[in-house]
């Protein structure tokens, strides 16, 4: 028992000036609220307080208004902040104060409902007031200190934070303590109750492992206590949490106390400041200190509350008000119940009437009296056994119909010239470890019941039904408090918001320290022994583009052999539209190498690879890894006796040897160099692209606002002033004759022959092109193009005018023939299927061939040292390479399981769908999971007899959850072979060439060669414009890479991975390799066959069996059981008096699982094409309880149910009817999605029935599936699957981006759901379920949204047909949106149309915009505002008022029709 240590302190001075102004408030607010003239309005105001924070949500004590009363909320808020002021302080209550305040503040009502205005206008005059007297308080106090304080300084509540000591008060060490604690007790910012209770923790403060509770009487104080401590630094050892009731939310606020005491269990708080709800039932163990602030009000809570002091040498702290009587005579009353309480129940144990025994004196009577738990020191008494028991039954699974209690049967015995005594026999429900148990003879009955449940309290924890702690055992095994709760607010283990970082997994076979060697003091004589691989490529379709086929060969250098299985597989590289590349290596031989060889292969390698993934590393000092050593080399063609030979030498040295590489543009990243970079320049497009020039083209041209106006140097300055160019002078090209083949480049000359496919670079904005051709009848004093669609004014004249005014470049060859060319895109993720095909790309098919082409003058253009074809081919390696490495760590962690499954299937385990590759594990983590659950449920079904159905359940979701997979999967360091990203090349490592993290690497979407979402094939000489095309396009098909180099996956993924490799085991290799494979993992199921045997635990009368019609029900099963007792249990509810038969929750529990396995495995092989997530639903309609009922109601399964609950009875008699007229429908079959709501129980036993067959035919899962594949018939395909109504809706929402939302009410016993779309009614349904009522309602939704459908549809074609006659049609599809109205002032030459957000407003989920729009014309000046209908989106609102605007127009200039 801990010491009790009583502790007085004085009592408060009264601020009764404070306490006089906050009432006479509390009387202002009635009397505004009584002469409100909109009284009315004030009431409906006064709805919940939706601003409230979650600390806040109680009000510090406040119950939670309703429509009538939103002036009592402000009065009790008032009141709370007059006890703070009174029982706490003038400093606690301006905490609480400024709190509501702050709440009210943040509520979202604030600025347009008076309830909340008119609460705030009195709160601020309250948190005034109190601020005004803080600061002149503390200015008496600290005069000494030479701090000025004057209360005339203009303090604002902002400029002291909330819950902050004024400087006068800052507590700076414990020495000094109590002087400033009571200079805070004179000023009354503090009472002297809370001056005791800190020097009382301050006593503890080097108290090792101090674990506290404060108990307050009002939640006030125990929320407003924690800020307090926070605030003095002198109990920073502190680590304070509140712990209240729940009031409205319960579920949340219940979730909220458990997060709290387990934070208190473990040490992260250690200090608890509570109300009551603390004092019962809170078992900390660490718990070594028990204050009571506020005195307890009744004996049995003065007890319990000392009953939290758990840890032995702990201290009871009773705080008493010195002087006062009644604080004395209740501690002195409580002192004298309790010894009293004490002598009672020592009476009441007493076992001296107990049949053979005598008087039993009071030390014999205690240890016969009680079960006690030697382990933890729980005891059960005669007194509590009886309610123990009663506790047992009422946690054991039930449902509705069945209450399920103990049963005593008293049994007299009289003999002569004896007194009568009394036996007690103890009958369990069904689903108890044991059903009857018989006690001992004693002098009464009510000693009788005490000592029969007694002896059962004993006996059901001997049998485990009971925990060490003499509690219901819920089936929480050790293995599930492994895992430690995250801190409040962090996402738990095994979620998908929980991520962490790893490593990225490289596969051993690729290491080797050769890749180190070939520094520049190299001996030629070491050679190595390296295997190439060359990698062969072949096209699958056809295309029109010839730069599709036109690439250069590979091969690949390991230091090792690699499997045979990497050799074996085929990868798809989705080059373009309507092209295929099928890629693999193939192995060519070992080769030996020199070290000087060796040398140039690296450099070789570093420079193609530095282009390719656009990274400027140098072959002399970038860093090389040796866990990652390989090569590219380019081979010529045909094959040789040596492998060697293949190697393309003559390339590698003319490439590494040229001195071009010695000029920054002909490096990786010259538009950096350059500072063209879109992004470095604030972005040219965004900014002054052609939508932005086109505003002011009518008042004539302007200078391109590249070139002067931003004050940005033109980027050809920097080229010519750096030397990159050479200087000529204009009179060398008087004579030129530029058909003879040769053209002047910007630093030699070249024949048109060798630039044909050549690269080049534009030293005025550093892009790269191929060179398609030379065209001879353009130069560069053509006029330039219009933009495609472009009506107005020519911007520029030529494309030599062009050139001068955009970068400043005046041509000297203005003769000379163009160079047309198509722009080198970045290097793309070739692995994911990027151009699928869409319905509505039937219309514009004309445009999927589409290429755009640049035209450059020469003079302007550097070759480059790299073919065009080398380059083309070089970038499909990383592609190459990426499926490679993932199949190289696949083969490693198939030898690390050791069983012969393909690594191919294993690498399809590895991979998430996020990497948008043509696999992934989805398929099989479903499969997995079904097996999983089903091994793992037969598991724990045969190793525990005696556990109930909720105790299986639990354990089995310890054993198979996400956290506990998650476990298994870090044990096992799968987290560096997963592949759960989609691949960038941007962000891939290359030997030698490290990525380089930027926002500028970005990945387009687009063809190989093009920047464009096309194959390349030549255009229409229209389509062809000035190279920013190329720039723009890029753009447009941009995607976001990843963001950051860190491998970043959640643990979800690693707990599907999980699942996903059970289900490629099991597979490949049957239940044998599933096995193993969890075995492995570490999810030890398996068990000796002998253990594992079925026992069965009762012997059943004879007259149960007879009440049975066992042939009938046979019969519907077409199966003849061998232990029909299995039958007789599958069919028995709970409900049912007992007669010595188990009720089905235990044969549920194994049929379910067997069910879901054996349906899964069926519907994963029947549909092998489906995709996951349609697999997923297909899944979820075959296994489900409304599935299930309605397969026991058509084969009358549900006559043979044994029960004894009428309701129950009533609701399948109305079910089965409505089954009934379901079936009848012709080809109907809803699949559970019908319009009725089954009873669980009829689902529950053909589940039963099913974990009966199993058992009795010897676990043979191929017999239950024999059975029930008839019974299942017609089981949903793909074709049949019916959309949920609810997830139907609210697709259909997200599409059109409306916004959702069901009310819910009930009156009686019905439920009315109402479904509303943008705030609008559109269905509603009534059902005794709620859930029943939400799919009625979402299925009326739908039936009048697709009415309304109809009806537009038939509108627009009206429409259509109107305005067919008068020709306002575009690209067959009629446009009523801003694109016609910009296409009207584009054409008239107006301005663009202004338009302005007029009012946003409504819940985040059903926001609602309102726009307006006009336009100034030419000739009329401004047009009227015209102002759209509330919309859910910006763009349909812009529409809407677009729309308007249009019409106006018709109306005023006809002629635009």
């Amino acid at each position: 028992m801990p010491l009790e240590i009583i502790v007085e302190y004085d009592k408060a001075a009264m601020l009764c000036t404070l306490h006089e102004q906050i009432k006479q408030m509390e009387t202002a607010v009635e009397e505004a609220a009584n002469s409100s003239s909109r009284r009315s309005k004030w009431q409906f105001m006064g709805a919940r307080d939706a601003g409230s924070k979650e600390e806040l949500r109680l009000v510090y004590g406040v119950s939670e208004r309703t429509e009538s009363d939103g002036a009592a909320n402000l009065i009790q808020k008032l009141r709370a902040i007059n006890y703070a002021l009174g029982e706490l302080g003038q400093w606690c209550a301006y905490k609480v104060a400024h709190s509501f305040l702050t709440a009210l503040q943040n509520d979202e009502r604030a600025n347009y409902q008076l309830d909340v205005k008119f609460q705030e206008s009195y709160l601020k005059k309250v948190v005034a007031l109190l601020q005004c007297q803080l600061s002149e308080g503390a200015a008496v106090s600290e005069k000494d200190t030479g701090m000025d304080l004057d209360i005339n300084n203009n303090h604002t509540i902002d400029e002291i934070e909330e819950g902050e000591l004024p400087n006068s008060h800052a507590v700076s060490g414990g020495e000094h303590v109590d002087v400033i604690i009571g200079a805070a007790v004179a000023d009354g910012k503090v009472t002297p109750k809370v001056q005791a209770l800190i020097k009382i923790l301050l006593k503890y403060q080097q108290t090792e492992d101090f674990r506290a509770i404060i108990f307050v009487e009002r939640v006030v104080a125990a929320l407003v206590l924690p800020k307090v401590f926070a605030d003095l630094p002198s109990l920073s050892f502190i680590k304070c949490a509140s712990l209240i009731g729940h009031n409205n939310n319960q579920e949340m606020r219940t979730c909220q106390m458990q997060d709290t005491i387990a934070k208190f269990r473990d040490g992260r708080v250690n200090l608890l400041v509570a109300t009551s709800v603390a004092e019962e039932g809170l078992d900390i163990r660490q718990c070594n200190v028990v204050i009571r602030f506020d005195l307890a009000k009744t004996v049995l809570a003065y007890i319990q509350s000392r009953g939290r002091a758990r840890k032995p040498g702990s201290d009871y702290i009773l705080m008493l008000e010195r002087g006062n009587l009644s604080h004395e005579t209740f501690l002195r009353n409580a002192r004298n119940s309790e010894e009293t309480l004490r002598k009672e129940a020592i009476e009441r144990t007493d076992l001296s009437h107990l049949k053979g025994t005598s008087k039993l004196t009071l030390t014999e009577a205690l240890p016969t009296s009680v079960y006690q738990v030697q382990s933890t020191g729980a005891i059960v008494s005669l007194n509590s056994a009886v309610g123990l028991i009663h506790f047992y039954c009422s946690q054991l699974p039930s449902d509705r119909y069945s209450i399920l209690r103990p049963e005593f049967i008293m049994e007299r015995h009289e003999r002569p010239a004896v007194s009568t005594e009394y036996s007690c026999k103890l009958q369990l429900p069904c689903n108890a470890p044991f059903e009857k148990l018989e006690g001992p003879v004693c002098s009464s009955m009510r000693l009788a019941q005490q000592a029969v449940c007694l002896a059962a309290c004993k006996k059901l924890h001997e049998m485990g039904a009971f925990t060490d702690m003499l509690l219901p055992d819920k089936g929480n095994r050790e293995e599930g408090d492994k895992i430690e709760q995250k801190d409040g607010g962090d996402p738990l283990p095994g979620t998908a918001r929980h991520r962490e970082f790893y490593p990225e997994g490289v596969g051993e076979i690729l290491r080797g320290d050769w890749i180190l060697c070939g520094r520049d003091d190299c001996h030629s004589s070491k050679i190595f022994q390296l295997y190439m691989y060359s990698v062969k490529c072949a096209n699958s379709g056809v295309s029109k583009d010839p730069f599709l086929t036109q690439v250069s060969e590979f091969a690949v250098l390991f230091g090792n052999e690699l499997d045979a299985e990497v050799l074996s597989i085929s990868m798809d590289l989705f080059v373009a539209r309507t092209m295929i590349t099928k890629a693999s290596l193939v192995f060519r031989g070992p080769i030996s190498i020199t070290e000087t060889q060796l040398v140039s292969l690296k450099s070789f390698h570093v420079r193609l690879m530095s282009i390719v993934l656009d990274v400027d590393v140098d072959p002399m000092t970038t860093p090389w890894d040796p866990s990652k050593a390989y090569l590219f080399v380019p081979v010529v063609g045909g094959k040789c006796l040596d492998a060697l030979k293949e190697i393309d030498w003559g390339l590698i040295e003319n490439i590494i040897e040229t001195d071009a590489w010695s000029n920054p543009l002909q490096r990786a990243r010259p538009d950096v160099y350059l500072g063209t970079n879109e992004r470095t320049l604030g972005g040219d497009r965004r900014e002054y692209g052609f939508g932005k020039l086109r505003h002011g083209l009518a008042t004539g041209p302007k200078v391109h606002p590249t070139y002067g106006i931003r004050g940005a140097v033109a980027q050809f300055d920097i080229v010519k002033a750096s030397g990159l160019v050479p200087k000529r002078d204009a009179m060398e090209c008087l004579d030129v004759d530029w058909t003879r083949g040769i053209l002047m480049m910007a630093d030699s000359c070249i024949d048109v022959k060798d630039l044909i496919g050549r690269v080049v670079t534009a030293v005025h904005s550093g892009k790269r092109f191929y060179v398609d051709s030379v065209r001879y009848e353009m130069n560069a004093e053509n006029s330039f193009p219009r933009k495609e669609g472009y009506l107005g004014p020519l911007e520029y004249s030529s494309y030599a005018d062009y050139y001068r005014q955009k970068y400043g470049v005046e041509l000297i060859y203005k003769k000379q023939p163009l160079i047309r060319g198509r722009g080198v895109s970045y290097c793309k993720n070739l692995l994911s299927p990027r151009f699928e095909h869409s319905e509505a790309e039937g219309e514009f098919d004309g445009n999927l061939d589409k290429t755009y082409y640049v035209f450059l003058p020469p003079e302007l253009c550097l070759v480059h040292p790299l073919p065009g074809a080398l380059v083309r081919g070089a970038q499909r390696l990383p592609s190459i390479m990426r499926r490679v490495e993932s199949m190289l760590l696949a083969v490693q962690l198939k030898d690390m399981i050791n069983y012969p499954v393909p690594a191919a299937k294993i690498l399809e385990a590895l991979t998430a769908a996020s990497c948008q590759e043509t696999f992934c594990y989805e398929r099989a983590e479903l499969l997995g999971d079904a097996y999983l659950k089903w091994v793992v449920s037969r598991y724990l079904f045969l190793k525990y007899p005696q556990k109930h159905e909720g105790q299986l359940t639990r354990m089995r979701q310890q054993m198979v959850s996400n956290m506990v997979l998650y476990q298994y999967a870090l044990n096992k360091e799968l987290q560096s072979y997963i592949q759960a990203d989609r691949f960038s090349p941007s962000r891939w490592a290359a030997p030698g060439v490290l990525p380089v993290f930027d926002e500028d690497s970005k990945e387009s979407e687009a063809t190989l060669f093009s920047n464009d979402e096309s194959t390349a094939v030549v255009i229409e000489p229209q389509s062809d414009f000035y190279d920013d095309c190329v720039e723009n396009a890029r753009e447009d098909g941009e995607l976001e890479s990843d963001s950051s180099c860190y491998r970043v996956l959640s643990s979800k993924t690693l707990a599907d991975v999980v699942e996903a490799l059970i289900g490629v085991y099991y597979v490949e290799g049957g239940k044998n390799a599933a096995n193993h494979l969890m075995n492995w993992i570490g999810i030890q199921v398996e068990s000796d066959p002998q253990e594992m045997e079925y026992v069965k635990p009762y012997n059943i009368p004879e007259s149960v069996m007879r009440s049975v019609d066992f042939d009938s029900l046979e019969g519907a099963l077409n199966v003849k059981f061998k232990d029909r007792g299995l039958l007789l249990e599958a069919i028995t509810h709970a409900s049912r008096p007992s007669s010595g038969v188990s009720c089905y929750q235990r044969l549920e529990f194994v049929g379910d699982a067997v069910l879901d396995h054996l349906i899964t495995r069926h519907l994963f092989f029947t549909y092998t094409d489906l995709p996951p997530g349609r697999l997923t639903d297909l899944r979820a309609a075959a296994v489900n309880n409304e599935n299930f009922a309605r397969v026991a109601v058509k084969h009358k399964l549900h006559l043979h149910l044994r029960h004894g609950s009428s309701a129950l009875e009533t609701q399948i008699r109305d079910f089965v009817k409505d089954v009934q007229d379901e079936l009848s429908k012709p080809g109907f079959n809803s699949f559970g999605l019908g319009d009725c709501k089954a009873p669980k129980v009829l689902g529950d036993i053909v589940e039963s029935i099913a974990g009966a067959i199993f058992l009795d035919n010897d676990r043979d899962t191929s017999v239950v599936w024999k059975v029930f594949q008839p019974l299942l018939h017609p089981m949903v395909t793909p074709d049949t699957l019916p959309m949920h109504p609810v997830r139907e809706l609210q697709e259909r929402c997200q599409q059109q981006a409306e916004g959702l939302e069901y009310k819910a009410t009930r009156a009686g016993n019905l439920a009315t759901v109402e479904v509303f779309i943008d705030g609008v009614q559109i269905g509603i349904a009534q059902n005794p379920q709620k859930k029943m009522a939400q799919k009625l309602a979402a299925r009326n939704a739908l039936v009048v949204l697709k009415e309304k459908e109809k009806e537009k549809e038939k509108e627009k074609e009206k429409a259509s047909k109107i305005e067919a006659e008068n020709g306002d049609k575009k690209n067959g599809v009629q446009v009523f949106t801003r694109q016609t109205l910009n296409d009207i002032c584009l054409r008239r030459q107006w301005p663009m149309p202004q338009y302005r957000c007029i009012n946003e407003g409504g819940p985040a989920h059903a926001k609602r915009f309102v726009y307006s729009v006009r336009v100034n014309t030419t000739d009329r000046g401004w047009t009227d505002e015209c102002i759209g209908e509330p919309m859910p989106s910006v763009k349909k609102a812009k529409d809407s008022a677009a729309v308007l605007l249009l019409e106006l127009l018709n109306r005023c200039y006809p002629e635009t029709k």
